[in-house]
């Protein structure tokens, strides 16, 4: 199957061409991915490489301002790895997650647990004492 569909793909100049865009923005994402700061490369993606400009989309404005911040940075390192990026564009497209990310509950182990208790016994009545008391309790 995979080798029809690479035929085909092959078989018209057109599709010859998208195929091979897309083979270069797969391979660009992959550098861009070991390049950028892991904490970056979750909200932002290769768009295109335009001449030796390349465009970077970023989900908000903090991630395009630290991007452009390690901007010289990332041309740099696509430059070490032979590809020829003279500068970074970046691009805010705001990216609603499909599914909001939950955190898991937070509990207190049994020996916090116990100490927050001691630590509320020896405190006057007070709002921090009935919050050691609630904090205990979860």
């Amino acid at each position: 199957m995979t080798l029809r569909l690479t035929a085909f793909l092959e078989s018209n100049q057109s599709l010859l061409q998208l195929t091979q865009r897309a083979k270069q923005l797969a391979a660009l994402q992959s550098h861009y991915q070991q390049i950028a700061p892991p904490s970056l490369v979750a909200a932002s993606r290769v768009m295109q490489l335009h001449g030796q400009t390349l465009i970077v989309s970023a989900d908000n404005g903090a991630v395009a301002a630290k991007l452009r911040q390690t901007g010289p940075e990332i041309v740099s390192a696509f430059a070490a790895r032979g590809i020829e990026v003279t500068g970074i564009q970046i691009r805010v497209q705001v990216r609603i997650r499909a599914t909001p990310t939950v955190s898991p509950p937070r509990t207190v182990s049994k020996n916090a647990r116990k100490e927050l208790e001691n630590l509320a016994l020896n405190l006057s009545e007070s709002p921090l004492k009935n919050a050691l008391r609630r904090l205990a309790r979860r």
